[in-house]
């Protein structure tokens, strides 16, 4: 009697509920004895529609000043007057990445500030999400007074390493923003140019940490796992189609 060989399927994966969002995490399939890693799906972290899956930074709801404007989240500066005031606040997601690929469009009103901050370590420890977390800057580089510093315009990995080259969009346009980061190798594009790469957690990242403003924040770019941040520096900013794939 002939035998027949047929290639056994092991599909193991988990899911679970952020904000209302499945995800498949891991799935492994084995067939013959060969195992192949299948690519994580994208993530999406914000619905259009909804705060599910963000909290204010620090514990509680996010504050009335966020609003979802046209499918965007968005940070209205009406009623603030200035940086971390009003009824806003820095907003993180409630899940937590290490190895991943983060897209995020985002647009800055005139004379604006903000800030995608990521690895936020959220603890009693530490005030705000940039104590623990590295930012790539939103800026209006045209208006605002940080664009005359090196290392604080859009794009850039604030106040660490500056842009390779300007590929922001003028003010009141949508950009796209990508944070990579694998193993420890993390990349910063925009508009689909890569503007920054660095290793992070080596000597030469402690080096880079101790000459910026955050050397005596002993907890700052420590961190391997964290949340994603979207910061409330007191100006107008828009964010949407947020997503992240775990690498």
């Amino acid at each position: 009697m002939k035998k027949s060989t047929y290639g056994l399927l092991l599909i193991a994966s988990m899911t679970f509920a952020c904000g209302g969002i499945q995800e498949v995490r891991e799935v492994t399939i084995q067939t013959e004895g060969v195992e192949v890693e299948v690519e994580s799906e994208w993530i999406s972290l914000f619905d259009g529609e909804s705060f599910d899956g963000w909290k204010k930074y620090g514990g509680g709801d996010v504050g009335a000043a966020w609003k979802i404007q046209d499918g965007a989240i968005y940070l209205d500066a009406t009623n603030k007057d200035g940086w971390q005031t009003g009824d806003g606040g820095d907003i993180v997601t409630e899940g937590e990445f290490d190895d991943f690929h983060l897209k995020v469009e985002w647009k800055i009103a005139k004379d604006g500030n903000s800030g995608i901050i990521f690895y936020v370590h959220e603890s009693e420890e530490y005030a705000y999400p940039w104590m623990t977390g590295m930012e790539m800057q939103v800026l209006d580089n045209d208006g605002h007074p940080d664009a005359k510093i090196r290392t604080h315009r859009a794009g850039d990995l604030y106040d660490l390493i500056e842009s390779s080259e300007e590929s922001v969009r003028p003010v009141g346009e949508w950009n796209l923003a990508e944070i990579i980061s694998k193993d420890g190798l993390l990349q910063l594009h925009l508009n689909g140019t890569k503007i920054v790469e660095t290793t992070l957690w080596t000597p030469e990242w402690e080096e880079l940490i101790a000459g910026s403003k955050f050397k005596d924040m002993p907890g700052f770019g420590t961190f391997k796992s964290g949340k994603i941040a979207l910061q409330d520096h007191g100006d107008e900013v828009w964010f949407r189609n947020i997503e992240i794939k775990r690498l």
